[in-house]
């Protein structure tokens, strides 16, 4: 598969999410070889679980791998630093990331620690987030951490 087809998957999640009045952030998790393993979304309001953000929906319902080097992380905006930690803590080799204007989360931090990242700049992604974040500011920085 293709960066743009791996992002799509993610971007439909994000879809999903905002459909259930949850942030719209969507992630898959891939082998190298294109196969998905796993897909989520942010689902901290609609399960009422802080913990449950695109990335760990993605990795938990990918299952036990017996590694992740070969993995590939799409997910539709910069993973926050819980994310960016669960990413690095299993040694995921690739992050293709939706976006990172409207939020940069620790992707510098995951360059620095070897970890490749694909930041597709992706219009698509920028105008859902933006206009959630326009619309819903109270609940965007309760996901951040800054409320």
């Amino acid at each position: 598969m293709s960066n743009e087809e791996m992002l799509a998957v993610a971007i439909e999640e994000a879809r999903i999410g905002l459909s259930e009045s949850g942030i719209p952030i969507g992630a898959a998790l891939f082998d190298s070889d294109g196969t998905l393993l796993g897909r989520g979304h942010n689902r901290r309001v609609q399960e009422n679980d802080p913990s449950i953000h695109g990335e760990t929906d993605a990795f938990r319902k990918a299952g036990r791998q017996m590694t992740y080097r070969d993995k590939v992380m799409v997910t539709t905006l910069a993973p926050c630093w819980y994310c960016s930690g669960l990413i690095r803590q299993f040694n995921i080799g690739k992050v293709i990331i939706g976006e990172s204007v409207t939020f940069a989360g620790g992707i510098d931090w995951l360059r620095e620690n070897a970890i490749e990242i694909v930041d597709m700049r992706s219009a698509e992604c920028i105008s859902i987030m933006r206009k959630f974040i326009a619309e819903n500011p109270e609940l965007w920085n309760e996901d951040i951490g800054e409320r």
